[in-house]
């Protein structure tokens, strides 16, 4: 297991020169597999020295061996340790700032009383123009019951939250977009749908995040029916955004056609669904879907709860019956989506030639990815530490900056579908190799292209109208 960023540490040593040198602490700290990332000498005073030891490692039992080989050395005390992680989290990720100046009492009376009056009044007479008057114009709300979160699974709202808010900063960093977030402590299908209607007249959209199937899908479909915004289930269709935008460009590498290939996809949950459906309007004709029973069949749907019926019936045209392992034999893509080390490299071994490989369960693939190149043309992971991560900060941020300035009410499989083309046309033909078939997180030109064809999309869709007399007054 590599080093990595969510596990760096800070200590604060104290060091006798006379006893230990510097070089000794690096060394001791360095024979762990620890990576330092740098050592600051924080105070000095007769041949005593304070240094802030800055490293990463594997998990919080490699931070416990490197504190333990610091205090085994003599003349040296680690007086404190910082997880770094945990110290960017302190007080929460995300604040409040103000748009507007306060500096008089005449600020103060546009900003709030009695000016906001007027304002209200508008809104009131029109309440479209709530898309320009107030947050709304620019504003998600990021909803969770913490039942499905990373792959921790049902963890509760409270702990959820962080996630939450991680979710706002990208947002905000990527796409300029000011969401917030919202953790709801039920986990009732009723109840979140009621509670996220309530609060909707503060959002111009909302992604749903981390609520466990297959709840999600009828509190996913609701809310699109019955709220006048546009709402995202991030987990099933940013995922599958991605998916597609990085097959695309994959299939260009081994020059396959998508209608052509057989595609193999292991969860059939919420992102499973999705990916599935999206490669569907894509153009994609077979593709088997493989849930812990193994393949999904339109000919053996007795018992299955209605979406999964639905996804079998409209998949697996062959009506091939197996297990994973099974079903991979001859394929051409396998999309994974599920769990951990299910597959082994000789599993990859048995595709077809130039074959396709996602391994996108995290923290741990479904299939080692080293390993797994041995064999596939290209690899694909949700991991940061390897080539080609989908990621779907790639996706939601241009995704709503696009919604929102368009002002649209709802979101189609057309618009989920640009959006991957999107993403994938912002690597030129020239720039693809099997290590770079998908944009970084990072890379700048992403969200904006995402946001101009999204715009593009909608252009037929119902919009917001909002009847702005010129020089603002409410009559």
């Amino acid at each position: 297991m590599r080093t990595s960023p969510s596990y760096t540490a800070s200590y604060r040593i104290e060091v006798d020169e006379k006893t230990t040198s510097i070089a000794s602490i690096v060394d001791a700290v360095s024979s762990t597999g620890a990576e330092i990332k740098g050592l600051d000498v924080a105070d000095s005073d007769r041949g005593r020295i304070i240094i802030d030891l800055t490293c990463d490692m594997r998990d919080s039992e490699h931070r416990r061996e490197v504190r333990d080989a610091i205090a085994a050395l003599s003349g040296v005390t680690a007086e404190s340790v910082a997880d770094q992680t945990f110290m960017s989290h302190i007080g929460g990720k995300v604040e409040i700032h103000s748009k507007v100046p306060l500096r008089n009492r005449d600020d103060l009376s546009r900003a709030y009383t009695p000016g906001v009056a007027r304002v209200c009044t508008a809104i009131h007479d029109m309440p479209q123009k709530a898309h320009l008057l107030t947050m709304k114009a620019n504003t998600v709300a990021v909803v969770s019951d913490g039942t499905a979160v990373l792959g921790l699974g049902d963890i509760g709202p409270a702990a959820a939250l962080p996630v939450m808010e991680g979710k706002a900063v990208l947002f905000k960093e990527f796409g300029g977009v000011d969401a917030w977030p919202v953790v709801l402590d039920t986990k009732d299908t009723e109840e979140i749908i009621s509670i996220v209607k309530a609060i909707a007249p503060a959002y111009g959209g909302i992604n749903l995040e981390d609520i466990s199937a297959p709840r999600c899908f009828e509190i996913e479909e609701r809310l699109r029916a019955e709220l006048d915004i546009p709402v995202f289930h991030d987990d099933q269709h940013g995922t599958a955004i991605v998916v597609l935008s990085a097959l695309i460009n994959a299939l260009k590498i081994v020059n396959k056609k998508i209608e052509d290939v057989r595609i193999v996809v292991s969860g059939v949950g919420a992102a499973g669904n999705a990916i599935i459906r999206l490669l569907l309007a894509q153009g994609a004709r077979d593709i088997i879907g493989c849930g812990r029973d193994g393949a999904l069949s339109g000919d053996d749907t007795e018992g299955m709860h209605p979406s999964r019926k639905a996804l079998a019936e409209a998949t697996n045209p062959r009506h091939v019956h197996g297990s994973l392992k099974e079903v991979l034999k001859g394929a051409d893509v396998f999309i994974g989506v599920s769990s951990g080390n299910i597959l082994e490299p000789s599993d990859i071994e048995s595709m077809a030639e130039n074959a396709i490989v996602f391994a996108l369960a995290n923290p741990t693939p479904e299939v080692d990815p080293i390993g797994a190149g041995k064999y596939a043309a290209v690899v694909a992971t949700g991991r940061s530490d390897y080539p080609n991560q989908i990621n779907n900060v790639l996706a939601f941020p241009g995704l709503f900056r696009g919604l929102l300035d368009a002002k649209v009410k709802e979101i189609t499989t057309e618009v989920l579908r640009v959006a991957s083309v999107a993403i994938a046309s912002v690597i030129s033909e020239d720039e693809l190799s099997p290590s770079y078939i998908i944009p970084g997180a990072f890379d700048k030109r992403v969200a904006p292209a995402v946001s101009k064809a999204v715009r593009r999309a909608v252009r037929d869709l119902p919009t917001v109208d909002i009847p702005v007399q010129p020089d603002m007054d409410v009559n």
